[in-house]
């Protein structure tokens, strides 16, 4: 009788193993076809962290449901910045089937040969991306990208340690709040914050802009607790910290964890930036990324992750839904009058670039 019960546990385990157990796939209505013959390939995605519907909390899994969809094996890992993901794919080291980068860093991988074009027989759901979102400055052919996500950067804090209504990004150099004010870990958006302050062009070519905002950075250095990007969570979510800027999406991840924390664009100004999904020149298994980001696009998908990463979306089957979550949210979606004047970032020269990445490099020295 143990002999026979061992042998149904063992059989159990491994129909788990097969099935999938734990995870109850979602009844989708997919609206393309995602028939092939390459159901034994394995598909490298390459997405910043907390970027995408996982299965958590009874949440739909993207992954897995792309894998039942197509018998295709998806390898998923994550990267915490623009910066990271671009070292990763220059080294080679690693090759990668479809990345997500932001606007600007995906003009520099365009500008470097580093992208392979998009056949778009295979994307029949882009008609579903909003026209605004086409023709950016980084693909303004529409070659190379699918629009995935849209954001602006916030300044966040929280109301039980700030008392005060701020509006502006000089509350990360306010003295009373020493060593509870985080800031980004990159230098793009760091450098961007200081430059807002200062009025200044944040795609500036101009030497001195950048030596005023390095100057304005190392002043602010010594009230911060840390400098951060995923971090930032914990952080905020637990009232470590007072005072963060950051990604608009991901301060109403944070609320639903600490409803203390209250938002707001900055008065001086801000970034606003599209993610969109990209398949390198080192891809090695197109026609998988291909139908990968046509998945991602089906409005049963679109959907699950724009509610669980709370960023904008640019898919219309999405923003039109009013049983989407963030339906007319004010601050994803925010009417021209409330939201302050914006900036994209774009892919500055070899020459500006080295020379703001050496003075990030003395600001965290300094």
């Amino acid at each position: 009788m143990k002999k026979l019960l061992s042998v149904l546990f063992i059989v159990l385990i491994i129909a788990c193993l097969f099935s999938g157990c734990g995870y109850e796939y979602f009844d989708l209505n997919l609206i393309g076809d995602y028939t092939n013959n390459i159901q034994n390939k394995v598909l490298n995605v390459y997405n910043w962290g907390e970027y995408i519907s996982d299965g958590s909390e009874g949440s739909l899994d993207t992954i897995k449901e792309f894998e039942k969809a197509t018998g295709i094996t998806v390898n998923y890992s994550t990267f915490d910045s623009n910066e990271t993901m671009y070292s990763q794919l220059k080294n080679g080291g690693v090759s990668y089937d479809i990345i997500i980068p932001s606007d600007y860093m995906i003009e520099r991988l365009k500008n470097e040969n580093m992208l392979q074009k998009l056949d778009f027989s295979y994307l029949t759901n882009y008609n579903l991306i909003d026209e605004k979102y086409k023709g950016i400055f980084y693909d303004e052919k529409n070659e190379y990208t699918v629009p995935y996500s849209v954001g602006l950067v916030g300044l966040i804090y929280n109301t039980d340690i700030v008392t005060e209504e701020l509006d502006s990004w000089s509350a990360l150099w306010d003295e009373k709040y020493s060593n509870n004010i985080l800031m980004f870990n990159n230098p793009r958006d760091a450098f961007a914050i200081a430059q807002f302050m200062l009025g200044q062009d944040i795609n500036s070519l101009n030497k001195s802009d950048w030596d005023k905002s390095k100057e304005l950075l190392i002043k602010q250095k010594p009230l911060l607790q840390s400098y951060v990007m995923d971090e930032v969570y914990g952080k905020m979510e637990t009232g470590e910290a007072a005072i963060a800027p950051y990604y608009a999406g991901d301060y109403l991840t944070m609320y639903e964890t600490n409803e203390s924390l209250a938002f707001c664009y900055p008065k001086e100004g801000t970034n606003i930036f599209v993610d969109a999904v990209c398949i390198p020149k080192s891809a090695k298994n197109y026609e998988a990324a291909m139908l990968f980001i046509n998945f991602l696009l089906e409005p049963d998908i679109a959907l699950a992750n724009a509610e669980y990463i709370g960023y904008a979306s640019p898919n219309t089957a999405v923003v039109n839904n009013p049983e989407y979550y963030y339906y007319q949210n004010e601050i994803l979606y925010p009417s021209d009058i409330d939201l302050p004047k914006t900036q994209y970032f774009t892919d500055i020269n070899n020459e500006i670039r080295l020379y703001y990445e050496n003075l990030w490099i003395d600001v965290k020295l300094h």
